[in-house]
Formats: structure tokens, sequence, C-alpha cells
């Protein structure tokens, strides 16, 4: 594998805009009308055993999706499930929609507060497998033992203020949330990252505190791997494989708030980014529409403004305002038509920019060239696609307008599809 730049150049570092330190008011939305989820795997209810269109829930309730598999969805509201259809997701991963038809007043369901006989891992794993800020939570007890987890309390893309502020709202209970963290994961070491000036009130927590300088990509998971622990990340591992989880704010605080009061968070909060690049940080019930947020917000949209579900490096566009607030939105933008990149066909002019700017010093001009041939294997084994650490500043610097990242993500995707589908004859 190549693994050095065409360039000597220093990487360039895009620095984040000023952020307030003062405690920012955060807005209710309205509980919706009606509510979605997307859930993973095939419609429900396959052999009968699992939800149906019909059924009444309540505000917490554990659903099994289908009765062929351990899976299962949260209800955040009370009501009754209204649909159950299939859908394609991003890349085209397959989804299953279930869709609620809310009534006005909780009806709080009581199993996860009955289960205190549980350990705290089993009842993360039959309750809290998805909490607000970590879409997969109960994945990083499949690694343990850990020797290190990392509390986001600092957000990692542009415009976003989600974590910075949980961590100004809910330190306490971020500070009960580490306590379960250390029945799940033991006495490993527990470091908190937040902003620069949020490092004394974070040290409430009694927890290792490292406030950082937000400086982009700097505070992406694999980048955070080498500025504080000293370790590279190798192509086409992920950081739990070396000890090291990575926990959202939100997430810790949702743990703590969930072994506290019994009830399992269904609430979500996110940042929602106007068109003139100011932003506000909302409260939503999980599930509902992002349309539903913006009216509350009194933001009009028009034909051609864009819908980002994330931030400006990140984010991936949605294409309906039904979509639905899930766990893992830490982030709505909206772009103005006026303010949309445009992207285009062209092929690449071998400018070097996007070599230059590369963090994982990947040669990012001959790996676009054989993704836009679909020689996923050869992107993999030749041009170090796996070493990516999905910062989008490629597509960011390209004068030709390609959009690199999606390629990218499009490559990782199906290298990964392809060596599964070889798995059972390799």
């Amino acid at each position: 594998m190549i693994k050095s730049s065409f360039f000597s150049l220093a990487k360039p570092r895009l620095a984040y805009p000023a952020l307030k330190s003062e405690r920012e008011d955060v807005v209710e939305i309205p509980l919706p009308a009606k509510a979605q989820l997307f859930v993973k795997g095939s419609s429900a209810g396959s052999n009968g055993k699992g939800i149906r269109v019909g059924d009444r829930v309540k505000t917490g309730q554990r659903l099994m999706v289908s009765g062929d598999n351990d899976d299962y969805l949260i209800a955040p509201v009370t009501g009754s499930i209204s649909g159950i259809s299939p859908l394609t997701g991003y890349l085209g991963q397959t989804l299953t929609v279930v869709a609620f038809d809310v009534e006005k007043t909780d009806v709080w369901d009581d199993e996860f507060g009955a289960s205190k006989e549980m350990s705290p891992p089993q009842r993360v794993r039959r309750f809290l497998s998805s909490l607000p800020g970590q879409a997969e939570f109960s994945s990083l007890l499949e690694f343990l033992p850990l020797e290190a987890v990392v509390i986001y309390g600092i957000d990692k893309d542009f415009l976003v203020s989600t974590s910075r502020c949980v961590v100004q709202t809910r330190l306490e209970e971020i500070k009960q949330g580490i306590e379960v963290l250390k029945k799940l994961f033991g006495e490993c070491r527990m470091v908190l990252l937040v902003p620069s000036g949020l490092g004394l009130q974070a040290e409430r927590t009694g927890m290792e505190v490292r406030a950082l300088s937000p400086v982009y990509p700097e505070l992406l998971p694999k980048a955070i791997m080498n500025r504080v622990f000293g370790k590279a990340v190798p192509a086409g591992s992920r950081c739990e494989e070396m000890g090291v989880g990575f926990l959202s704010a939100e997430a810790v605080a949702g743990l703590g708030s969930a072994f506290q009061s019994g009830r399992v968070p269904v609430h979500k909060t996110l940042t929602v980014i106007k068109k003139d690049g100011s932003s506000v940080n909302v409260r939503a019930r999980i599930g509902t529409p992002v349309q539903e947020i913006l009216d509350a917000l009194h933001i009009e949209t028009k034909t051609g403004d864009g819908l980002i579900f994330g931030g400006p490096m990140t984010g991936r566009s949605v294409y309906s305002g039904q979509t639905p607030v899930l766990a893992d939105t830490d982030a709505v933008m909206i772009q103005d038509a006026r303010d949309e990149p445009l992207f285009s066909d062209t092929h690449c002019v071998n400018c070097g920019e996007c070599v230059r700017v590369c963090p994982a010093s990947m040669p990012v001009n001959m790996l676009i060239r054989v993704l836009e041939n679909k020689m996923y294997e050869e992107a993999v084994q030749a041009y170090d696609l796996l070493s990516c650490i999905e910062c989008g500043l490629c597509s960011f610097v390209c004068i030709a307008q390609i959009p690199i990242f999606h390629y990218i993500m499009l490559g990782k995707f199906e290298y990964e599809r392809m060596i599964k589908a070889e798995g059972p004859n390799a």
C-alpha cells in the first residue's frame, strides 16, 4: 500500500467558528401528531410474532421488530402503530419504517424500571442497545475489556454544538452515567473531551478532562487516537479493536438518566443550523419529522433548498421534511438554494489539492479514478481506501467539484459487501 503523500507540505487545518461560552437555552419541540422510526433489517412481523399495524404502545416500551431475530426498538411515544413498510436507505441499506399515531399524553411503560434485579450489562442489552446520541450503544460491550473510554463533550463537525450543550445543561446526569459506565466497563481509563473554556465545569464530573482547541479534522475518533493516546489505527481497523471506545456525552447522560429514573430516554438534543449559519439547540422526541421542528422554529424552506442531517463536512442530504429525527441525529442543516454546492461529472484535473489536504496521506487523486470505475478491490489494495478517516476535506477543496467523499463512502460499502459475499467461499 502507498503510505505517504505525494507532497511534503504541512497539512491544512480548519479552525472551528468561535463558540459562545455562556449557557444557551434549549428550545422544546412539541410532541408530534405522527412519529416514525427507521429500523435496520427487513419488514417486521414476518412470522406473526413481531409488531403489527394497530398495536397499541406505551412510551419507552420495548417492541420486537420481528420474531425472526432479537432486534427491537423502543417506542418513543404513546399511541398506536399505523404503518410498517420497507425502505431502502443510505448506500442501499435495508430498513423498516415503523410509523406511530401519537396520543397527547404519555403513558410510560414500566418494564425497564422493574428490571433492577438484572445486571447493568443485561439491562443495557435488553433495553438500551440504542441511546440518544449513540445509535449502537450496546455494541461497545462486544469489545470488553477496554483500556479506555472517550466521552465526546465536544462536537466533531463545524457549526454543531449538541455535545457542548449537553455538557453545559446535563452535567449531573453525565456524572450518574459515568458511575454506570464503571459497572459496564470496569475501572478503565475514562476521558471527557470538551472545548477550551469548559474544562473547569467538566472537572465537576470527577473524571479525567481534556480541554481541546477545536481544529478540524483533529476531533474525529481516529485523530483522537493519535492526539490523546499516541496510537495509530491500522487501515480497516476500528478504535475499539485497539481497546478504546467512544461515546457521546448525550449517550452517557441518557444512560445516567435511565438508571436513575427507571425510564428509557426518548428525547434527542440536536443543533438546527439556519441558512445564515446561525444555530439553535432544540430538544425533540425521537421520531419527530424534521419539518415539525422547522415549523416550530418558524424556519421557511423553498424549492431547491438543501436539507442535511449532520454538519457541513460529513452530513448527509435528506429529501423529505417527513424524515424523522433518530437517535444519531446530532444536527439538521438548512442550506439555501443559492448556496448549494454544484457537483459535476468532470474528471480529476490532477491539481493535487485533495492529496495535500488529506490527513491520512492518501493518494486521493489516484483513488478517485479507480472508484469512478468501480475498481473497489484495487482501491483498497493499491490506494489505501480503508485508511480514510471520513473527514470530507477532499470534497471540500476539490476544484473540479467531484463528490469524492461520497465515492469513498460508496467504495467502502461495496468493498465490505464484496468481502461478506466471498466469506463462505474464502
